[in-house]
């Protein structure tokens, strides 16, 4: 098992690399946030990360989520960021300030029901499929202007950005174009201006190409492996 310090470790040295990213884009780096990805990893080598700044963690798995809530005795925002079965929508809007990854209209009028019902607004991403890959959520890019047009909406929904899991390659220059391609996309519907819209975040890059997220524009990177350690199989 790895030891916590070494995560701090980590968390440390993950946090200089993305502030280097953001100088090397011409941005601040104050303006990119570390979400970790936290699934399988026991409280007890989270909390050492979270005490030692770690301000987001995202987590995939509802049940597993709602253990680390009740067990995690720190201030720390949480992040839905696995795909989302429209019959958990009410437990997910308890549960998480930020949803990841809404991808169809149905999803979007259940979180919409479970929010009227807690009296929230839940701020929510669209999760856009780039890479058109099969085995992966998201809506079709062609679909996005629809469906956030339909999000918009909703009463109980705040539409804050995009976010991508592009297709993997171990060459980060190769998934560039999938976050340059989500950039452009956030900057095409913000102009349409719609009432009560604003696509401040995209939610791109994780362990492997964060730092080429951050310099197409990524306001959140979902960072595990390179943060926690491999996840036992």
């Amino acid at each position: 098992m790895t030891a916590p310090d070494s995560s701090v470790q980590r968390y440390q040295q993950i946090l200089a690399a993305m502030a280097a990213a953001a100088r090397r884009a011409g941005r601040d780096p104050a303006a990119v946030r570390l979400v970790g990805a936290a699934k399988t990893v026991p409280v007890a080598r989270l909390r050492p990360v979270v005490a030692a700044g770690l301000a987001i963690v995202g987590e995939n798995y509802l049940q597993e989520a709602k253990a680390k809530i009740a067990a995690l005795d720190l201030p720390v925002s949480w992040h839905f960021i696995g795909h989302l079965q429209t019959n958990k929508a009410a437990a997910a809007v308890k549960l998480f300030d930020l949803i990841h990854s809404v991808d169809r209209p149905s999803l979007a009028q259940a979180l919409d029901r479970a929010a009227a019902r807690l009296a929230k607004v839940q701020d929510i991403l669209l999760e856009v499929n780039l890479g058109g890959e099969a085995t992966k959520s998201g809506v079709d890019p062609k679909g996005l202007p629809d469906l956030l047009q339909f999000c918009a909406g909703l009463p109980h929904l705040r539409v804050r950005g995009l976010m991508t899991m592009p297709p993997w390659h171990p060459d980060p220059e190769e998934v560039r174009p999938y976050f340059r391609q989500l950039r452009q996309a956030r900057d095409q519907l913000q102009a349409l201006r719609l009432p009560g819209v604003d696509l401040v975040e995209l939610s791109m890059g994780m362990s492997d190409d964060f730092a080429v997220a951050i310099e197409e524009g990524a306001t959140l990177v979902r960072i595990g492996t390179a943060l926690f350690g491999r996840r036992p199989h």
